[in-house]
């Protein structure tokens, strides 16, 4: 079952991640064409040199993982920072808890 999704969603992504490059580069060019060749002697652009020059950024400053892989690691990292305070918090009675909750309460809506 887990298979069939991830086909699924690749399946689904391929072709939004092309709609993108596109129109990514529709924006490059509009962007360089409009700023660039009025601030200096370079010339504009065209569709196909935009996109290999979108192309080329990404490979040398960003790689192709759109973030994803970022954001899951940041969340991860998040959570384990936090586990020794969610352990404390989870071994708390219930009196402990409350009087937790109502000193940040006092803390934070002064």
């Amino acid at each position: 079952m887990r298979q069939h999704f991830c086909r699924a969603r690749n399946c689904f992504m391929i072709p939004v991640l092309a709609v993108g490059l596109f129109a990514v580069s529709g924006v490059v060019t509009l962007l360089w064409n409009w700023i660039v060749p009025s601030i200096s002697t370079l010339t504009a652009l065209t569709y196909w040199q935009a996109m290999g020059l979108f192309v080329l950024c990404r490979i040398l400053f960003g790689g192709f993982r759109f973030g994803f892989r970022k954001h899951r690691d940041a969340v991860h990292n998040h959570f384990s920072q936090h586990a020794p305070f969610k352990d404390k918090f989870m071994n708390m009675t219930d009196e402990e808890r409350q009087q937790f909750k109502s000193q940040w309460q006092q803390r934070c809506c002064k």
